[in-house]
């Protein structure tokens, strides 16, 4: 089968997150849509397309599908929060942050991914990453996401859907994380939050940010931004 490793990308600024997961899913489903078509219809095969979008969000909580409400330390009538259908446990979005959404058909892609090879190198692009701004990261098995001094900067969370990838990963770029005290962030107890500007101490530019994003995802998923 033909592999499309050409994905449309898309800085939706900043938006809540509520409105950009509902652009997910028909990003999903269009997706989901031609590979039922080209299951059917074998000599007329539809390219199957790639989405990959960045946003920053308001300041909200979200819940993956197995976690638990106990790691949120505040009543949650109080404020905003989704539970959702991606993994992993609770975390925070809010404006500072970078979030990633790639909606990929994981054959696309040049290489021949198991998921939890695709996890590696989502943690993989964001270690590549930092670097640049002279900050060592790590990733820690059996845990997802990168880590700076045992410290997080990075969560992952996705959903997959017939080979489909859905949601992605929150860099901590210059965000409050003041937030994080009101959560048990991934439900890991004992472990802090970092971000590049605490590590730095100073401000980065978020631009700079997603110019070596984009550098790094194109290098290590082998794709091109159209």
């Amino acid at each position: 089968m033909y592999k499309n490793q050409k994905v449309f990308f898309e800085n939706l600024k900043k938006k809540k997150f509520q409105v950009t997961w509902k652009y997910q899913k028909k990003l999903l489903n269009i997706i989901l849509n031609i590979l039922f078509y080209n299951r059917y219809f074998k000599k007329k095969l539809k390219i199957i397309p790639n989405y990959l979008l960045i946003v920053e969000h308001y300041n909200v909580y979200t819940l993956g599908r197995r976690g638990f409400y106990k790691n949120l330390l505040f009543n949650k009538k109080k404020i905003t929060i989704y539970k959702i259908d991606r993994g992993g446990d609770i975390t925070y979005h809010g404006p500072g942050q970078l979030v990633c959404y790639p909606i990929i058909y994981i054959k696309n892609l040049s290489l021949d991914l198991e998921i939890n090879k695709y996890f590696r190198l989502l943690e993989e692009v964001i270690i590549k990453l930092i670097f640049n701004f002279l900050i060592k990261g790590y990733s820690k098995l059996p845990e997802t996401g990168v880590w700076v001094k045992n410290r997080k900067i990075c969560a992952i969370g996705i959903k997959i859907s017939r080979l489909v990838t859905m949601h992605g990963f929150a860099l901590n770029v210059n965000p409050n994380l003041h937030y994080y005290n009101n959560i048990i962030p991934c439900g890991i107890k004992n472990k802090g939050v970092t971000s590049i500007k605490k590590e730095k101490k100073k401000i980065v530019s978020m631009y700079k940010v997603i110019f070596f994003l984009k550098k790094k995802l194109n290098y290590i998923l082998n794709i091109k931004f159209i």
